[in-house]
Parts: C-alpha cells; structure tokens; sequence
C-alpha cells in the first residue's frame, strides 16, 4: 500500500478477528491528515481501543494495511515509533515508584535521547500535566484522575509528531479535563497530529477538527467536523397559531417535506431565502411567532449513524 504523505494514519481493509469468530474491527480505512486533531468516536465497544492497538503494533490485523507518519507498519515500528506518543486503556506503571522515578525509568528506556538530560525532560512532562507538585508521591497514591495524567505525561517526555491516546480524559475532573483539552490544543498547535479515541461527543465538539465515528467494528462516517455538521439539510421552521396557513405558504413557495407539529410548520429550506419566506408568510396575513432556519445536531448525527446516543457530558 502507498501511504499518501499528507496523512498521519492511514489505513485500508484493516480488520481484526478473534479465534472466537467475533469481528472486532472490520476492514476500516482510515485517512487521519497530518495536523488535525481526529476524533475517533463510538460507543464503548464499538471497536475504538481494538483498532488503536493494531495502529500501534499491540495487537496484530487479521487483514488490511495501514501506515503511520507515511510509513509501512508494522515494517517501520522501529524507525515510527519513538516519533509516536500513545496513552492505550489506561497508564501501567510501578505502584511504589514515585511519579517523577516512574517517568525517569521510561525516559532511560529511550535510546533515542540522552541521558544527562532526562531530570529536565521528566520535571517539564511533570509540570505540563499539573503534577509537579505531586512527583514524588508513589503512584499507589495517586488517584484516578493522577495517574491519567501521569500516563499522559508518559507520552510528553520528548516531542512527538503523532499522539494517540485512548479516552485521555477519564477519571479527571471538570478542571484537569479541561486542563488536558488546553494542552491537547497546545500540542497540535505546535504541530503534533493528535489522534483522541472517545465517547464524549462534547471532547469532539471542543478539540477535534476531524472526526471516524465507528459503530460495531464499521467506520461508518469519516469528514471533517464542519462537514458533518452540514450533513443533513437544514429546515425552515415557523412557529405561529395558524400553522395550516403556515405550511400553505411554504408549499406555495416550494420547498419540500412540509410537516406539521404542535405550534410548527416546517420545511426544507433548499435554495429559498429565510427574509423572503418570512415576508410571504406575513403577507399572507400568518401570523409569526418565530422563524428559523435550523440544522440537525451533532448529537442528532451521530446517533443516526449508529443507532445508539452517545455521552455527551465531560
């Protein structure tokens, strides 16, 4: 497969089958550009974690190819991956290590680096995730919320062109959440291509500028965020007392799918005009309550996609 250089991952018919017969992942193409910040999206168990350890050579395909930073995997692993950063179901680390002896015993793992440096590189990965304070406490104290962000801080110890971290933010509260979403922005602001597995609609919404949205091993929708908020065709929508009138006018002005709900006439809006349509319903003497043009949701997207809602909090 040639991988096209502008794509970070990429990936064709990849797919993953288990001895029990059960499809996990099934022939998923990916196209993740080089600087975006993609969303994987998906219920829990809809193949996300499964297809992230394939990426990175956790977990071998059954079938399909896929390339990182436009080279062949798993052929290239040892030349990719030190360019990659990956935070994978959760952080393992030394439960009575502290957090900052934890860090300096992956950071001598490293052959890439030096070791006279590695104090520097471990206090600054420590510090960007809001654990300076805490570095010399044993993980086996940390709380949920620390040890993601130590994991995180894992993936930080030198600079990294491609990031892949499975649900970054569980376990953290309102304000590391949103702490981690500030450095996640940092980071691909400086160049580093972010690939962010979750299922919270409202981490896509605020960091992502592309979106895979899987559902039972399928990627069934893959586009820029803008573009899926486009997906569906927006409506016009009346609300006024003479809603039969209403509808009369916008048939009259022909746009299509007229429907009738409590209190509202609706329509698509097509190529008409919104002022215009307000000024036909006002001079057939409707009286208009409120008119707007509306889109469906995201929300609303992504559960047409799969069928399932998904968590939008966080």
């Amino acid at each position: 497969m040639d991988a096209t250089p502008t794509l970070a991952v990429s990936s064709s018919g990849l797919t993953k089958r288990f001895a029990s017969g059960q499809v996990a992942v099934d022939g998923i193409d990916l196209a993740v550009p080089s600087g975006a910040v993609y969303g994987f999206l998906g219920p829990n168990g809809s193949g996300k974690t499964t297809t992230i350890r394939m990426l990175l050579g956790l977990l071998h395909p059954t079938s399909g190819e896929h390339s990182l930073l436009g080279r062949p995997m798993p052929s290239s692993s040892a030349e990719v991956l030190p360019r990659v950063g990956a935070l994978v179901e959760g952080p393992a680390f030394h439960p009575y290590l502290s957090g900052r002896d934890n860090l300096m015993r992956l950071d001598s793992a490293d052959r890439t680096v030096t070791g006279r440096t590695a104090s520097a590189r471990v206090a600054e990965a420590l510090d960007r995730v809001g654990l300076g304070h805490a570095a010399g406490k044993r993980y086996r104290h940390y709380s949920l919320g620390m040890r993601q962000r130590l994991g995180l801080a894992a993936t930080l110890l030198r600079p990294r062109e491609l990031l892949v971290l499975d649900e970054p933010t569980n376990g953290l509260d309102p304000q590391g959440t949103r702490e981690v979403r500030a450095l996640l922005l940092e980071l691909a602001a400086a160049g580093s291509t972010v690939v962010l597995s979750t299922h919270l609609l409202s981490e896509v919404e605020q960091l992502c500028t592309d979106v895979g949205v899987m559902h039972r091993g399928s990627l069934v929708a893959q586009d820029t965020l803008a573009a899926l908020r486009t997906r569906h065709a927006p409506r016009a929508q009346v609300t006024t007392t003479a809603i039969d009138e209403a509808a009369e006018v916008l048939r009259a002005a022909g746009l299509a799918d007229v429907t009738i709900q409590e209190g509202r006439a609706t329509a698509l809006l097509g190529s008409a005009e919104p002022e215009a349509l307000v000024a036909s319903l006002v001079g057939a003497g409707v009286p208009v309550r409120g008119f707007a043009v509306v889109a469906a949701t995201l929300e609303e997207t992504f559960v047409e996609l799969t069928g399932e809602g998904f968590d939008v909090a966080g």
